[in-house]
């Protein structure tokens, strides 16, 4: 059986985005998309809880039956309990922000990060300050809110979506170093106002480069 990156989606709109960027970084590697849009819906309704914890574990167990050799989880929210369930069964599995909070830790002390959800700041926070204490740096975070521009995500008015989130971005940036998009769905706001003063990181890309090195490591 020919093994598979598999992506782990809470929303079927990030295939197309990561069967892009893979097909643009490496289109050799045969992938999966699974998407399972319950898991982020009881997340951001009753938090992390036993129940839904277990049902990541059995998503990571289906992956690793069905064939994958990697699991990219693209859903910040639920990132950290699905690396939690890929060491638990010895198998990898990559949190889609980790390598975007590895390069904002770099970037500089004072971090800015911008969400449509609240459910994904906390996990966010979590994993900058796992980052930052790794790599022995010390760092503030600020947090910024955008639950006005969900709504248009939810609509599939994605252009709308991203619109309210740049214009939201260029009054947060003064106050930091870099900015984190902790959305993968986030991700293209940053071309909607290039002047910014800051670096801004997304998810989308930092994180497929990872699963693509882990991909060819094991495969």
């Amino acid at each position: 059986m020919t093994k598979t990156l598999t992506f782990l989606h809470t929303s079927p709109v990030h295939i197309a985005t990561f069967a892009r960027l893979l097909a643009e970084m490496a289109p050799t590697i045969p992938a999966k998309h699974v998407v399972d849009e319950d898991l982020l819906r009881d997340a951001r309704a009753s938090g992390l809880t036993p129940a839904v914890t277990r049902r990541i574990d059995k998503a990571i167990l289906d992956a690793m039956t069905g064939g994958s050799a990697v699991v990219l989880c693209t859903c910040s929210t639920i990132g950290g309990c699905a690396e939690r369930a890929g060491r638990s069964a010895g198998h990898p599995v990559l949190r889609v922000d980790r390598a975007m909070a590895e390069r904002a830790v770099a970037a500089g002390g004072r971090i800015l990060v911008a969400a449509a959800l609240a459910s994904t700041l906390g996990p966010t926070r979590e994993l900058l300050l796992e980052v930052a204490a790794r790599s022995g740096r010390a760092i503030s975070i600020t947090e910024a809110l955008f639950e006005d521009a969900w709504p248009h995500f939810e609509r599939g008015d994605h252009a709308a979506y991203l619109q309210a989130i740049a214009a939201r971005l260029r009054d947060a940036a003064p106050a930091a170093d870099a900015i984190v998009l902790a959305q993968a769905s986030m991700a293209d706001a940053a071309a909607l106002c290039p002047d910014l003063p800051v670096p801004v990181f997304s998810s989308p890309r930092l994180g497929l480069e990872a699963a693509i090195r882990a991909y060819r490591s094991v495969a």
